[in-house]
């Protein structure tokens, strides 16, 4: 495993990065300048949201991987997955679940701008704990403040920029939102399908071994989601929005980095894909089996 790589021309890689900003920019005709001012005025559930994301997660991510002792490439594309912020479907499930909603949108646009910074910080911090993952990190030679200019270049401008539209055009931001945000996801599907499909007998060959830690890893970070936010008071809509923000990762963001600094490594960027396979399906099974049970308080719209 640790010596494949997947097949992935500089072309491919320059389209991978531009669907991606779309995304992006797509997810950002959502934000208004009201979900960051929230976060002062209901700070308590976004502080434990963020903590849950960019210090529970990787840690426990960490201790994962040094009891199960996965293949080099494998454990560091989970530090990686770990490392990134939370995905843009989380706002959608936590809608369908019956969470809060503004919780889940307030969480999504300040973990993606705080990732800049987390997201290259958690991975070179980790990753640097475990011998077999260290290596591959002195190998690549990687650079945490170059990482940390691409995050901002791929999801930091995009948003600002979606949010500008949105907050000095918002009949045109109205008019694109939906039609954006479903050519934008369409095309990323076609094309992790289309990377899957040139690499499939790499993928044929460890689906049995990727498939198996995905579903734990991925398990363990809706687990610890719900568990901190029930433990540390919060209600019911309040902990299915933590829970769901925590286990529905941005793997888009870290299939780019795994292109742009890792040459495709195999086993990064097969638990990176599947990972986003996975979590559609765990998060919409979750999300439908809560949506038939009563949450036991009030859930806030987005504004």
């Amino acid at each position: 495993m640790d010596q494949v790589t997947l097949h992935f021309d500089a072309g491919s890689l320059l389209v991978l990065n531009a669907v991606l900003g779309l995304v992006m920019f797509g997810v950002a005709l959502d934000i208004r300048v009201d979900d960051f001012r929230r976060v002062l005025t209901n700070w308590r559930p976004v502080a434990l949201g963020l903590s849950a994301q960019f210090l529970l997660l990787p840690a426990f991510t960490w201790m994962l991987v040094r009891v199960l002792e996965p293949h080099p490439s494998m454990a560091l594309g989970m530090m990686l997955v770990a490392a990134c912020p939370g995905g843009t479907l989380s706002n959608f499930l936590t809608h369908l679940a019956g969470g809060n909603t503004a919780l889940s949108v307030s969480l999504s646009a300040v973990s993606t701008l705080a990732a800049t910074v987390m997201t290259p910080l958690n991975l070179a911090f980790w990753a640097g704990q475990y011998a077999p993952t260290a290596d591959i990190l002195r190998q690549v030679a990687l650079d945490p403040l170059d990482l940390a200019t691409t995050v901002a270049v791929i999801l930091a401008l995009p948003i600002l920029l979606g949010m500008a539209v949105a907050a000095r055009l918002p009949a045109a931001a109205a008019r694109l939102r939906r039609p954006m945000r479903r050519l934008s996801l369409g095309i990323f599907a076609l094309f992790v399908i289309g990377a899957l499909a040139a690499n499939f007998e790499h993928f044929q060959r460890w689906i049995g071994a990727i498939a198996g830690l995905v579903f734990i890893h991925n398990a363990t970070a809706l687990a610890l989601g719900y568990a901190s936010a029930r433990l540390c008071g919060l209600r019911e809509p309040d902990r299915r929005a933590v829970c769901l923000e925590i286990g529905i990762q941005n793997s888009a963001l870290g299939l780019v980095l795994i292109f742009d600094y890792f040459n495709g490594l195999g086993g990064m960027a097969l638990v990176a894909a599947w990972w986003g396979i996975w979590h559609i399906v765990a998060g919409l099974t979750l999300s439908r089996w809560w949506s038939k049970r009563p949450t036991g308080g009030r859930v806030e719209s987005p504004s």
